[in-house]
């Protein structure tokens, strides 16, 4: 067949399938309930339209050849926007801010049932209380009225809302809003799984909450960004609710507000240095002429090393964003907001495997003007994925502040140590039971655990720590053992007696 008779046939195909998909989604739309037809209708709508871009793009999105370094002042390095120091009417800029945190993952890779926001971190306080101290305490501060919105997802919207009830009286004003829900798409037919739009009994798994890039038409659907352009609110600041680093910066959003030339950043994305833990993190390039992010996703294979390297790309996305709302509205009406596609590959519990069709909210940087990276220091990024995280942000290495987390001034170093876990701490309450308190880990450079293991009371670890308990063996660390460069394997039993 010639490339043209090819191409064609391709194309037909194609058409086809689209006609397929909307069938099947008009069919779902019929089983709605008068109350929900209106908000399925805009995420079914909102999906035809990534899976038409999902049909048309083919490979990876980048051209690895266009991709260069970006220009010397296009990040800026914190310390220069903090020697600017602040004005005397901070409230007022303060006044112009709303925080919003992306609250719609799970704790199952934690082995938790329900919201991620609501694992205990910290002296019993949550992702969630940890975030609403801090804000309490700025509006407190400086005498101002900063709200929080929390983006949830199906998954967390119910028991997020039962909790909210407890922050009544703290003065802090929480909005929330739902991100879309859109069908997952069987691999082989790419059809929607899901027959109707309800997401229980065997339908549970036929839905997914479409990846952070989908805020901004979420946040503009649920008519938030409308009230609060109303208000006189100028920016949101976005983060990973797990991101316990990711406070509000008065420097970075004084920045914003009075910048130096004159000239608003519609967007600013705040990076970080580059560790070998995180080289999947991803990265901001030159791109067309533009500030673009590019993550391990989009590279194509051959180039997936050169990407990973340290030496070429210093910096990774924090996913700390400070975002103009008069920016959103304008190219949300202009449908003008370009994120690349990425396509999540699932298996169903019962064998069925599926693709998810995600988008990342700073994958957006390009199609605003004036954007900005900062190179923020290391502190203002520390997520709580596993429980190997969980290990650091709960010891003696940080202390608590209305909130906030810093490090504790007796840490020689600067950076944090590596930690890992095995498989028998990767859940919360396995992880608790195996430490009867988390030891001191001030002088503490790497720790690895393997195995079945447990901690007695006011153990102390420093420099290189290694623990392996053979398949079998059981390994008790001793009340009051300080283990220092050392390697413990095989079997150790400490007896009461």
């Amino acid at each position: 067949m010639s490339q043209d008779g090819a191409s064609q046939f391709q194309e037909v195909i194609r058409q086809e399938l689209e006609l397929s998909v909307k069938k099947e989604l008009e069919k779902i739309l019929t089983t709605a309930s008068s109350h929900e037809f209106e908000h399925t209708k805009k995420d079914l709508d909102g999906f035809r339209k990534l899976f038409h871009r999902f049909l048309q793009e083919k490979g990876p999105s980048v051209d690895w050849g266009k991709i260069q370094r970006p220009p010397e002042d296009s990040i800026q390095p914190y310390e220069k926007i903090k020697a600017r120091g602040l004005p005397d009417n901070i409230s007022s800029v303060l006044n112009k801010l709303v925080v919003v945190k992306l609250n719609g993952g799970l704790g199952t890779s934690m082995g938790c049932k329900g919201p991620k926001s609501l694992i205990g971190v910290r002296n019993e306080n949550t992702f969630l209380d940890l975030t609403v101290q801090q804000i309490e305490h700025l509006n407190k501060t400086y005498n101002t009225d900063v709200p929080l919105v929390l983006m949830n997802s199906f998954n967390t919207d119910e028991d997020t809302k039962k909790i909210l009830q407890k922050y009544n009286h703290c003065r802090v004003k929480i909005y929330t809003f739902n991100q879309s829900r859109y069908p997952r798409i069987n691999k082989e037919s790419l059809l929607p799984v899901a027959k109707d739009v309800s997401y229980s009994g065997e339908n549970t798994e036929a839905w997914y909450p479409p990846g952070h890039g989908d805020i901004y038409a979420s946040f503009y659907n649920s008519g938030l960004l409308d009230t609060f352009i109303g208000e006189g609110k100028e920016y949101i600041f976005v983060s990973n609710i797990d991101n316990l680093g990711a406070t509000v910066d008065l420097y970075i959003l004084n920045h914003l507000m009075n910048p130096p030339n004159g000239k608003r950043c519609e967007f600013v994305m705040e990076v970080t240095n580059k560790t070998r833990a995180d080289v999947k993190g991803g990265t901001l390039t030159q791109y067309e002429g533009k500030l673009r992010l590019v993550e391990i996703a989009q590279v194509p294979k051959a180039h997936v090393d050169e990407f990973k390297s340290v030496s070429k790309f210093k910096i990774f996305n924090t996913n700390n964003l400070w975002i103009s709302l008069a920016a959103v509205k304008r190219l949300q009406e202009q449908n003008a907001i370009d994120m690349e596609i990425i396509v999540n590959a699932k298996t169903l519990d019962g064998g069925l495997n599926v693709i998810q069709l995600e988008t990342a909210v700073g994958a957006a940087i390009k199609s605003f003007e004036n954007s900005l990276g900062i190179n923020v220091p290391r502190s203002r990024f520390l997520p709580v994925k596993t429980t190997s995280d969980l290990l650091l942000v709960m010891s003696n290495l940080y202390s608590l502040n209305a909130g906030s987390l810093t490090m504790s001034e007796k840490r020689e170093f600067p950076t944090v140590p590596l930690v890992k876990l095995g498989s028998s701490f990767t859940k919360v309450q396995d992880y608790l039971r195996r430490f009867e308190s988390i030891p001191d880990m001030l002088e503490l450079d790497h720790l690895t655990v393997s195995g079945d293991v447990t901690f007695g009371k006011n153990v102390s670890l420093k420099g290189t720590v290694i623990i392996i308990a053979n398949h079998g063996d059981r390994i008790d660390i001793p009340p009051g053992a300080v283990l220092e460069n050392k390697i413990v394997s095989g079997n150790l039993r400490i007896l009461d007696h």
